[in-house]
């Protein structure tokens, strides 16, 4: 019996990728963003289960690769494209069967989330550290971005700018290029929890967390500042 808990918890973060998919493509981004969430949650919680009850297996990682796909790459991209379709786009439609064609440059998202996904799986310098971007962190930071276009007013001159296409097509390409980058970025793991060679992760988590609580009422600006935090620590701090 215990060896299934893993796996339905795994569903159970499959199953959040699609209703948030569900969500985003009928307008209600806010509980889109929020069942993101719950799939990161569950995400995590699988693993932990899986060694808590000793019963890892190679179609759970297969599981939770399927699982991830949905929710931190097919999801994100969908949100992406929702925010294109948003935007005031300043050149002609390019319509094809009265679909818009320059939105869906935003599932580039999705195709470089499982290129990142298939790699994850067979590189062995991975186990302790990352090497890319990592999926739920783009599709977080994504799914931030897609919560405060449709939140704030749209008289901001914040707003204007995330919500711009200008903006919007480079950052679709420059999340699934650092997705797949050669750029080495430190991993949440903490084999001891002292404070010598946790430094960076110890730091990282105590500005998160002053960002989580000073922006409590906007999470999603939290979020926003997070992701690009934990990249640029990742570049400028050489861990011993």
């Amino acid at each position: 019996m215990k060896k299934h808990i893993p796996n339905s918890i795994t569903l159970m973060n499959l199953l959040s990728g699609i209703g948030g998919i569900v969500f985003a493509l009928n307008g209600y981004w806010n509980i889109a963003f929020w069942l993101m969430i719950a799939g990161a949650g569950f995400d995590f919680f699988d693993g932990m289960a899986a060694r808590l009850l000793k019963v890892s297996s190679p179609m759970g990682k297969e599981l939770d690769s399927l699982a991830d796909m949905v929710t931190f790459g097919v999801l994100p991209a969908v949100m992406m494209y929702k925010l294109l379709l948003q935007s005031d786009l300043p050149y002609p439609y390019f319509l094809v069967y009265n679909i818009r064609i320059i939105p869906t440059i935003a599932f580039v998202i999705a195709a470089f989330s499982a290129l990142r996904l298939a790699k994850f799986n067979i590189d062995d310098r991975q186990t302790s550290s990352f090497i890319g971007l990592p999926t739920p962190a783009n599709a977080l930071f994504i799914g931030a971005l897609y919560y405060a276009s449709n939140d704030i007013c749209h008289c901001n001159g914040f707003h204007n700018f995330i919500a711009s296409p200008y903006f919007l097509i480079p950052l679709s390409f420059l999340l699934s290029y650092l997705l797949v980058a050669e750029i080495p970025l430190f991993a949440l793991k903490f084999k001891h929890l002292k404070w010598k060679e946790n430094e960076i992760r110890f730091i990282f988590l105590g500005i998160s967390l002053a960002l989580l609580i000073i922006f409590y009422q906007w999470m999603y600006m939290a979020v926003l500042i997070i992701i690009p935090l934990y990249v640029i620590m990742s570049v400028f701090w050489k861990e011993k």
